[in-house]
């Protein structure tokens, strides 16, 4: 008999991969990266009544955030230039006011 994890396991998981995701540098990377979070775990959602299943898909969660966070890293340190459609800073100078 297979042991679903509890609800706030998974929720907890999903918090930390969306936060893990929004920090991603490049904005395609990130948007991709928190579409694919939210549709894994609509999926676990829906088949919450199968423990077997749930279970199957929680573990491979866990490994795929284990990957998401090395890829997060890496992806900061060769961040580039912000795109046009990302919401930018103003610029601020010196002694205006």
């Amino acid at each position: 008999m297979v042991v679903p994890p509890s609800k706030h396991a998974v929720l907890s998981l999903y918090a930390s991969m969306l936060r893990t995701s929004r920090s991603f540098s490049s904005y395609n990377f990130r948007e991709y990266f928190l579409r694919r979070t939210k549709s894994t775990f609509r999926e676990i959602q829906q088949n919450e009544q199968d423990p077997a299943k749930v279970s199957a898909l929680y573990n491979d969660a866990v490994k795929e955030h284990a990957v998401l966070k090395r890829s997060a890293i890496v992806n900061q340190l060769y961040g580039g230039w912000k795109l046009v459609v990302e919401d930018q800073k103003p610029e601020r100078t010196r002694g205006v006011n």
